[in-house]
């Protein structure tokens, strides 16, 4: 069989039948706890303001405990030092010998000693969070961005690992597979006893995140047709994954200890699981495996559930070809084999770092923005929605590399005037960071999507995934992003708008896909954008193309 003409010898099913709004909806679900667990570590890992203990047993008067924490400018604002302390041993001397604070003494010039009893946290913002609890301040406070880094670390690794896993043993095992890894290892995260068990069972918790992301992105993509497919790939799975990240805010307003809030976090990946029969496997993906009895039985079974007849053959032997290349077992070096799929890989990897760095760099800021933390997340998720809705409108009947070229250079351009505001107009200044999140999301949804659109079956989940993976480096170095700005404020907008544009660049140089059927194969797919104008690849004609894309309208 062409693969290419798998949408034709469906048809028969229809497009949005009692099969295809179930399918669509369990696979939608399966993401909100993505959503819940992506950005978690905004509350779980934030830092509670926090001064030096000074011991009960220190035997100092109360007026020279009041005064035994240095003063240090932050931005413009008087605040009691993070990190030292006046030394106590000096302190007691002049408190024993009745010298007053700011009278007999010029307290700035007393000398200064680190923070040797421990922290005092201000607990009324959270019970406690993985900062408060293992000290991870001052001299340990790179282990914060780096908790998160490890987290997408695990990422890295899933994406990896389960493309091919994905490709070779199918969409569903490894979706319900990687679902229960990201789930136990959640609720085994509430019995770290440091900092290190935590990270490590992070790594873990990420790991399992993508794949299943990947898993149901790709399945859903290959079993719905072209019309569906749009709207699935960018409002649908997206849209979940927005609905479950507004829901992290509204859990950590109620639940202000870290521990509680994973339990909570990681309970709704328990409630899939039992809907494992009602997810097939990919049809299209069993073809290119040549199990065509088992494609068939799938298809059957979806047809009597939209109340149809199927015909009594869908695949006959002589529709399918003998190609060699669908059944041979594809790895992720094929996808620079060619010089045409090695540029496709390089600048569309490209593209995805520089997307994440920026989506997750603003996501990952909200907690520093100024205002209600809580709002300002809820925020940072809501404004994903209409992302998401624009995205499905704009990938419904635009140029795919257009609109990814449009909304990076939109998000930058933004970014960069952010940093401009002057301080006291702060909700400016956030209003332009959730104009630029709004940019970025958008082309974070249609890459996705055009991705899947790229890459042919026999390579599809391998080449999304490791796009992904790509996409992890720039997660990772995301939170250092922000951790560049207690240095310099302007420093992450400036990189981080400067990068985007520079993104937008790149995007315009990949192949066109709208209106064209997926690709099944190598060959199939389109070739990179070149000065001349485009012949598209497979012999797909421009009245065909003109066809799929009605059809998609």
């Amino acid at each position: 069989m062409h693969v290419t003409d798998y949408d034709d010898f469906i048809k028969f099913m229809g497009e949005w039948g009692p099969f295809q709004k179930l399918i669509t909806l369990l696979l939608c679900l399966s993401v909100i706890p993505n959503g819940l667990t992506g950005l978690s570590m905004v509350f779980i890992a934030d830092t509670p303001p926090h001064h030096c203990v000074i011991p009960s047993n220190a035997n100092i008067s109360a007026e020279w405990r009041n005064h035994s924490i240095p003063l240090e400018d932050a931005n413009g604002v008087m605040r009691y030092s993070k990190c030292t302390r006046y030394k106590l041993d000096v302190i007691k001397l002049l408190s024993d010998n009745g010298y007053v604070p700011g009278v007999d003494v010029n307290i700035t010039e007393l000398e200064q000693e680190s923070c040797k009893d421990g922290w005092e946290y201000d607990r009324e913002m959270y019970i406690s969070t993985i900062v408060s609890e293992w000290d991870l301040v001052c001299n340990d406070a790179w282990k914060v961005p780096m908790t998160s880094s490890m987290y997408f670390f695990g990422v890295l690794t899933g994406s990896f690992l389960s493309g091919q896993l994905s490709d070779r043993f199918g969409r569903k095992i490894v979706l319900f597979a990687t679902m229960g890894v990201q789930t136990a290892f959640s609720f085994f995260q509430i019995f770290s006893t440091s900092w290190l068990m935590f990270s490590a069972l992070f790594f873990v918790v990420g790991l399992g995140l993508i794949s299943n992301y990947v898993a149901a992105f790709v399945l859903g993509t290959e079993i719905l047709s072209a019309r569906i497919r749009v709207i699935f790939s960018t409002a649908g799975v997206c849209m979940f994954f927005a609905f479950g990240y507004m829901m992290l805010p509204l859990m950590a307003f109620f639940i202000r200890d870290w521990r509680m809030l994973v339990v909570a976090i990681a309970v709704p990946g328990v409630f899939f699981f039992p809907v494992w029969r009602l997810v097939p496997e990919s049809p299209r993906w069993l073809l290119s495996q040549g199990r065509v009895e088992e494609a068939e039985a799938i298809l059957r079974g979806a047809a009597r559930k939209n109340g149809i007849t199927a015909p009594e053959v869908i695949f006959a032997p002589l529709q399918v070809e003998n190609d060699m290349e669908k059944f041979k077992r594809h790895t992720i070096c094929d996808l620079v084999k060619s010089n045409n799929i090695r540029w496709i890989t390089i600048m569309l990897s490209s593209v995805w770092v520089i997307i994440s760095i920026g989506y997750f760099a603003v996501s990952l800021n909200t907690s520093n923005l100024y205002g209600d933390r809580y709002l300002n997340c809820f925020l940072s998720a809501a404004v994903e929605v209409p992302a998401y809705m624009l995205s499905w409108a704009l990938f419904r009947s635009c140029s795919r590399r257009l609109c990814l070229f449009a909304m990076l250079f939109i998000g930058g351009a933004v970014l960069l005037l952010a940093q401009l505001i002057p301080r006291d107009l702060s909700s400016l200044s956030t209003a332009l960071e959730m104009v630029g999140k709004f940019g970025i999301t958008v082309a974070f949804t249609i890459v996705y999507a055009f991705s899947a659109e790229l890459y042919p079956t026999v390579l599809r989940n391998t080449a999304v995934c490791a796009c992904s993976m790509a996409a992890r480096l720039g997660s990772i170095a995301a939170p250092y992003f922000v951790y560049l700005g207690t240095y310099y404020k302007s420093l992450p907008y400036l990189l981080m708008g400067s990068l985007s544009v520079l993104g937008a660049l790149i995007s315009i140089l990949l192949p066109e896909t709208h209106g064209l059927p997926l690709p099944e194969t190598i060959n199939h797919m389109q070739s990179i954008q070149r000065c001349k104008k485009r012949q598209t690849s497979n012999n797909v004609t421009r009245d065909t193309a003109a066809e799929q894309n009605a059809s998609m309208l």
